[in-house]
């Protein structure tokens, strides 16, 4: 079952006498290049109007296919395509699946010495969380296991 990633969510305010209420969503729409996680599961995500199957590392001009599968045994070598990525990715976060796993200090350390913080945590926050950020123009990638 596919979740749904949600950009904003605003509620309706009850209507008052005489008055007219409206839904007002203060989200600013994502700019035509940007890649937008909209939603995972069954095993893979829709990013930007496309199906992905398996893991993947979204990017804010790009996804690309991800050949991991088990958060527990991630190295610095699976990152290496977030090395070259020019204007450089600021912050990584990490969607380890269903549940968070916390990665090995070797391998924050390793990303943090090319510039990036690390942030792990399941992969449908990661989702929402690269979505927020990215519409502030925050350069932020992900890299997304799935979750079924």
């Amino acid at each position: 079952m596919m979740r749904p990633v949600v950009l904003a969510a605003a509620r309706p305010k009850a209507p008052t006498e005489g008055r007219i209420s409206a839904m007002v969503d203060i989200t600013p729409p994502p700019r035509p290049e940007r890649q937008v996680v909209q939603s995972y599961g069954g095993g893979g995500f829709r990013i930007s109007g496309e199906r992905y199957t398996g893991a993947v590392l979204v990017l804010p001009e790009r996804t690309l296919a991800w050949p991991v599968s088990d958060p527990a045994r991630l190295a610095l070598d699976d990152f290496e395509a977030l090395r070259t990525i020019e204007p450089g990715i600021e912050l990584l976060l990490l969607g380890t699946g269903k549940t968070m796993c916390q990665p090995e200090p070797g391998l924050v350390a390793g990303i943090r010495a090319w510039g990036m913080v690390t942030d792990a945590m399941d992969t449908g926050a990661a989702c929402r969380t690269y979505n927020v950020l990215l519409l502030e123009d925050r350069r932020v990638a992900a890299a997304l296991l799935p979750v079924d």
